[in-house]
């Protein structure tokens, strides 16, 4: 293409590195052939208003140049933007990819191309990289200084606050004033001087990524955000002016919006000579004829418009590339012309995959130090805004994935040139990716692949251990890189103001505790300790006694130890709440520390490690498991309370904002992997545990052997407990999960209301004017909450609107609408129309909602108190789904963020949203059920040799330690969406028990110590990676009766 890396380049001016280019086209897709021939320069003119030179062949089509642009930039969202011309007539147009560029720029040598965002996205959010949505803010800035973009005064005055909080960093009146009297962000400027330092002084400590996205959020909500008006009269002769948006087609009367028709609306698009034609849908409700005609200036201002309509409806409206219809035999009719590029769904769909490797870049007008972001702790007012748009991303993305924080740059590549060390591109990210809470951290299993990749291939030239504190996005689910339970992931070591770029502190993820290659344990020694163990079932039966055990006791510590710790040390819980929490809690802990010494010492006797196994009087584990459980129905007092522990606990966090925030930071400590009221119900989830292992040990053992009587007598003891306490347990789960959901959701506050249950929540896309947009669904026995995800601080799901059950029908409508998985649900007040990702999903949709129809219509009506409870803003499906605020209440938006709730970003409705799919509570149910604990040995796709970690599977969630003892997990795995099957022969692993966990381009090996072990593994991964249909799971439910 061209030769632009011999000379300094945009790329190098971003701080790209050297040939670091990354393709925009999709993984096997090749790009264009480029004809041999003589060599053009193009100058274009990049977004900061500099200027490159591309020298491209002159019968390369203009894909080829653009894509030089983009590789140029390390763009990987390149598909945004567009490239854009005056043609002879001086008309700007947009360079058609397909055509010879040459046949586009008759007189290169006196045209200046420009680089410039074409499609404007519903929300930037949907914007996964940091350098896209630093582009799009220099185009926001380019439209604020043309006039392009109007608004008011108190909307402009806090844009134009953002840009200069980007640009120079933290207010201060001096620098201010002369920073403003140098540059001017629009015509007039002097009259807003102090109305943007107001707004600027309210910035402080925001970083210029935070700066982009806070000025691409007020940007979107104005009229006129990438809106370019077309000259058009109507029928009438008005003068009006047509603009094409991501909803469709609007209508202007100067810069005032009088209509809009929604691609949902629109059946044909065509021109006639000057005409620009759009036929409609038929539409008993809509005054408008069936076709609309405007009139326009000429020929080649109708088909340049049309060309961006037909453009813009195939980027937002469909799947995939539209394919070239065959050319005619004889003759042509109409436009051959044709959308050419990825759609958005295409480009989304290719970051969440994680094809691509993020790049630092520098920002040209931006005079922060970057070194900032490594020496100067987070203030508190912003320390919780994401650093990337999310995923979007667990980062598996995603799922949609966190971009780099903008304030690393020039400092710290300096300093760790000078002494020698070579960083990894997945390594520089900021600290503030990583979440720091007492030193520790929790992170996904995609960053620690991405660390080992990344190890593997610098091992050579990085003889020096890595610059400490960061830790590697992953490219699918980086913002996932959290305790499950939504906390914020933690550093292993605290990052301390004086900590300089050269401090060779190792990170959790290439330090020895996960990747030491001496915890790598070769074949040979895996082969003589398996002959030294016994290797009869029962063993391993009782050995997953003791290793749950151990997992069950860390869980009670968490209650009995370090939440009462907490609360000692703090004044914020009632003496009343306080003795009921751990007089039920501290009798159970001290019951199951004397069972865990039983079981191991049996367990050590069973090994062979002492003369007793001679006689054979302890290869068994019926005596000591009948023995303990007899002494456990003496418990079952604390048992029963623990429903009252569990809403009393609520209650008193409703009622306290001081105990609320001190459970919610509690919730953020590393000992603290799932929500806190899940540890309140986990001596429940244990004897139903004991019963299950205790069904399989009686099933294993023949009536004649020495253990069975002994088995058999425990099981009846055990079930006698457990169908006791089970009505009460099923209302605890409920009660728990939907107080779990209350702090994923905002917009609705009396969620947990007596008679409301939890049925299902999932990942759906809402179609609407904007076309197919994501949304996250929540099913409840009473009523259908719709949400959304943006990029806040909190990370939580804003309710956009309800639909009541009582009345409503549901009914596939694939063909009427053309999306595949479409249902329509239809209320008695309004009607949604959704689709699914997989048939199997919208079947358990269609499942579920049905039931849940069929339970409203047999109760006497709708509740009033019931839906008295949903939130205000009912909607209308043609409402566009964005909150609707004055441009004078946007001065208020989102700049007080130290008020919102921490990051909760790997709670299951999370993983639900990133890896689109969804779950039910018979899921959650049998998650409960399927829960376990031990050693396995793991290896990566690209690694050579195994590594022995302590596995706990919970909450559909794989959690990774060292050793059992530790107290916190190191790195988390979720598994909804993932596939399990066995390695094929191709894959060379030619060892015993071993089982494949893969997603998109993650794979990961597991290798358990003996063939029930490998069946038990794969029996409760199963539960996770694919969940069964409503009637699968109620018989499944059934046989497990309590």
């Amino acid at each position: 293409m061209g030769e632009t890396e011999q000379r300094p380049t945009a790329g190098s001016r971003l701080g790209a590195q050297e040939n670091a280019g990354i393709s925009t086209l999709e993984h096997g897709q090749k790009p264009p052939m480029t004809p041999p021939g003589k060599l053009v320069s193009i100058k274009i003119q990049m977004l900061d208003d500099t200027q490159e030179t591309f020298d491209v062949p002159q019968r390369a089509p203009g894909k080829v140049l653009h894509d030089a642009v983009c590789n140029h930039l390390n763009l990987v969202e390149g598909d945004y933007f567009g490239l854009e011309f005056p043609d002879h007539k001086k008309m700007m147009v947009w360079l058609d990819l397909l055509k010879p560029v040459m046949k586009q720029i008759r007189r290169p040598k006196h045209v200046v191309v420009k680089f410039v965002v074409k499609f404007f996205p519903p929300d930037h959010a949907q914007l996964q990289e940091e350098l896209t949505r630093y582009l799009f803010a220099l185009q926001v800035k380019q439209d604020l200084a043309q006039g392009r973009l109007t608004c008011n005064d108190t909307s402009t005055a806090l844009l134009i606050s953002h840009i200069v909080q980007s640009e120079i960093g933290d207010f201060d009146e001096t620098i201010d004033r002369e920073h403003l009297a140098k540059n001017k962000y629009i015509p007039q400027q002097e009259a807003l001087e102090d109305k943007i330092m107001e707004f600027h002084r309210n910035h402080m400590g925001q970083t210029p990524a935070e700066s982009d996205f806070q000025l691409l959020e007020i940007a979107r909500r104005l009229e006129m955000y990438g809106i370019r008006l077309h000259p058009a009269k109507d029928r009438e002769g008005t003068k009006i002016n047509l603009a094409v948006a991501n909803t469709g087609i609007l209508v202007f009367q100067g810069h005032t919006k009088i209509n809009a028709f929604n691609w949902a609306k629109v059946r044909k698009l065509s021109f006639k000579r000057k005409r620009f034609l759009i036929k409609l849908r038929p539409d008993v409700n809509s005054s408008f004829q069936d076709t609309l005609e405007f009139l326009m200036a000429s020929r080649d201002f109708c088909k340049s418009f049309w060309k961006i309509c037909v453009e813009h409806h195939a980027f937002f409206r469909l799947f995939e590339e539209p394919k070239p219809k065959p050319k005619p035999v004889l003759f042509s009719r109409g436009s051959s012309f044709r959308f050419s590029g990825r759609t958005q769904k295409q480009v989304l769909d290719y970051v969440k995959e994680g094809g691509h490797k993020k790049v630092q870049f520098e920002r040209k007008h931006s005079k922060i130090h970057s070194i900032r972001s490594l020496t100067a702790q987070p203030s508190e007012q912003h320390s919780e805004v994401p650093k990337q748009s999310s995923s979007f991303a667990f980062g598996d993305d995603n799922d949609a994935a966190v971009v780099q924080s903008c304030r690393q740059g020039k400092e710290l590549k300096a300093s760790t040139e000078d002494t020698g060390q070579r960083r990894s591109p997945s390594l520089k990210k900021s600290p503030k990716e990583s979440r720091k809470v007492d030193g520790a951290v929790v992170s996904t299993v995609e960053e620690e692949e991405e660390a080992t990749k990344d190890r593997m291939q610098n091992r050579p030239q990085s003889q020096q251990p890595s610059t400490a504190g960061s830790l590697t996005g992953s490219p699918h689910l980086s913002e996932l890189s959290i305790n499950s339970q939504g906390g914020p992931s933690v550093a292993n070591m605290s990052l301390s103001p004086n900590l300089s770029p050269d401090a060779k502190q190792s990170s959790p993820l290439i330090s020895p505790l996960l990747n030491d290659p001496s915890c790598i344990r070769t074949d040979d020694e895996e082969e003589v300790k398996r002959k030294r163990f016994p290797t009869e079932k029962a063993y391993f039966i009782a050995k997953e006694v003791a290793t749950t055990e151990r997992t069950y006791l860390k869980d009670l510590e968490v209650i009995t130890s370090w939440f009462q710790s907490a609360v000692s040390k703090e004044d914020c819980m009632p003496e009343i709440l306080k003795n009921l929490i751990f007089s039920n809690f501290e009798p159970l802990h001290k019951f199951h520390t004397g069972f865990l010494k039983e079981i191991e010492q049996r367990l050590a006797l069973w090994e062979g490690r002492s003369n007793a196994h001679i006689k054979g009087d302890y290869q068994r584990i019926g005596d000591v498991m009948l023995k303990n459980i007899q002494s456990m129905k003496q418990l079952t007092v604390h048992l029963w309370k623990h429903n009252e522990v569990l809403m009393e606990l609520e209650n008193g966090i409703k009622n306290s904002r001081k105990l609320e925030t001190f459970c919610r930071d509690f919730e953020l400590q590393k000992v603290c992997y799932l929500p806190l009221n899940t540890f309140l119900l986990r001596p429940l989830h244990r004897l139903m545990h004991y019963k299950q292992i205790m069904e399989r040990l009686c099933k294993h053992y023949p009536p004649n052997h020495i253990d069975f009587r002994d088995s058999r007598a425990a099981l009846a003891e055990i079930s006698e407990m457990v169908a006791q306490l089970h009505g009460n347990m099923i209302k605890m789960e409920n009660f728990q999960k939907l107080h779990e959901l209350k702090k994923d959701l905002i917009g609705i506050d009396n969620l947990v209301i007596p008679g409301r249950e939890f049925i299902r929540l999932g990942s759906l896309s809402k179609l609407s004017g904007k076309g197919l947009q994501q949304r996250m669904f929540f099913l409840f026995n009473d009523i259908l909450l719709y949400t959304s995800r943006g990029l806040t601080a909190s990370n939580q799901f804003k309710v956009h609107g309800h639909l009541p059950l009582y009345g409503m029908t549901i009914e596939e409508s694939e063909e009427e609408w053309g999306v595949a998985h479409c249902l329509t649900l239809r209320g008695q007040h309004q009607s949604i129309i959704v689709a699914a990702s997989t048939r199997a999903e919208m079947n358990k949709w269609t499942e579920d909602i049905q039931m849940a129809i069929d339970l409203a219509e047999k109760s006497s009506g709708p509740a009033p108190e019931l839906l008295a409870s949903s939130p205000p803003d009912n909607k209308s499906p043609d409402e566009t789904p964005v909150d609707q605020e004055s441009e004078d209440d946007l001065s208020a938006s989102r700049t007080s963020l130290e008020r919102q709730s921490p990051h909760r970003g790997n709670t299951t409705v999370h993983v639900c949203w990133h890896r689109n799919t969804s779950v039910s509570m018979i899921d959650f149910s049998i998650a409960v059920e399927n829960q376990l604990s031990g050693n396995l040995l793991r290896k990566f796709k690209n690694s050579n040799g195994w590594q022995k970690l302590w596995v706990v599977f919970t909450n559909f969630c794989m959690f990774f330690y060292k050793s059992h003892q530790d107290n916190h997990p190191l790195a988390s795995l979720p598994l909804l969406g993932y596939s399990l099957t066995i390695p094929s022969e191709s894959e060379n692993i030619h060892k015993d028990y071993v089982f494949k966990l893969h997603f998109k381009s993650h794979v990961y090996y597991f290798r358990a110590e003996s063939e029930y072990t490998f069946e038990r593994w794969m029996e409760v991964i199963r539960s996770a990676t694919s969940s069964a249909s409503r009637t699968r799971a109620l018989s499944h439910k059934e046989s497990h009766a309590y």
